[in-house]
């Protein structure tokens, strides 16, 4: 399971960032294929990025004058999240891939949570409330609405846009100012907190991360616990990435559905299934 989820991810950050002249030109692709959204964080602005990115497109719909329900963005979220639940972020999400990457690297003592877990957690409901919602559809920039998560806070953005941007154009690099570094020292502090903390960006600040987990009860892909062949070693809860007890697995907002606890289990009383049994 972790090869494959590993592999997964890198063949789904590889197609979906592709777009190889968009690395050497520094300049975005803008075909028709980016009127299409991938389910994980994929910033519009990476040079390489082949479609949108779900809460970008949100943004950009909450920005437009006058009120208008995003019924696209939130279709987008439906069929993803009725499907998928938060296996997205574990599987499919370029971001999560990185974040995973880093906790890899053998530097500090591991750990699964912040301190402050129980409070930090709802984060990301914060983000996705103040930030891509009432920020988008209320807060200005000059005569046009701002995409707020996407200048302010995302991460991703700066990782797969504006640093391959910026080293590919030269007359990018000269508008490069205050909010650029503001951006920079997000992403150093996401970077650092990877090595030490499980993919503390997921779990507490992605608004993305927060609509699909709303949809972890009820999604297609599930992963079925057997309690009646549960011989209660813990064994799942220890390799657990997001620290979440056997009754949490899977219907958690917080469980990414990495599959880690299904390799744990000797009994093997813990299997993805496609429906809730």
């Amino acid at each position: 399971m972790k090869r494959l989820r590993l592999t997964v991810q890198l063949l789904f950050t590889i197609v979906t960032n592709g777009y190889l002249y968009g690395f050497f030109s520094g300049k975005i692709y803008r075909g028709v294929l980016k009127y299409a959204c991938v389910p994980g964080l994929n910033c519009y602005s990476c040079p390489g990025a082949a479609a949108s990115c779900p809460i970008g497109a949100l943004q950009a719909l909450l920005n437009q004058r006058g009120f208008q329900i995003p019924f696209a963005a939130l279709g987008v979220f439906f069929l993803f999240g009725s499907l998928l639940g938060r296996f997205v972020c574990g599987w499919l999400c370029p971001f999560g891939l990185v974040q995973d990457l880093l906790y890899k690297i053998p530097v500090f003592k591991k750990k699964k949570r912040l301190p402050c877990h129980h409070i930090a957690k709802y984060g990301k409901y914060v983000v996705l409330i103040l930030l891509v919602c009432v920020g988008s559809m209320f807060l200005w920039g000059g005569f046009a609405k701002v995409p707020t998560f996407c200048k302010y806070l995302c991460p991703s953005g700066t990782l797969l846009g504006a640093i391959p941007l910026l080293s590919a154009n030269e007359a990018l690099r000269g508008q490069a100012g205050g909010l650029f570094l503001w951006k920079l020292g997000i992403l150093l502090t996401i970077v650092l907190l990877s090595i030490k903390v499980f993919r503390p960006f997921c779990q507490y600040l992605c608004p993305l991360g927060a609509i699909y987990g709303w949809f972890n009860r009820f999604s297609l892909v599930q992963i079925h616990w057997e309690e009646e062949r549960c011989i209660s070693c813990m064994a799942c809860e220890r390799a657990c990435p997001a620290a979440l007890s056997r009754q949490e697995i899977s219907r958690s907002p917080e469980c990414i559905r990495c599959g880690k606890c299904v390799d744990a289990c000797p009994e093997k009383c813990l299997h993805f299934s496609g429906k809730r049994m």
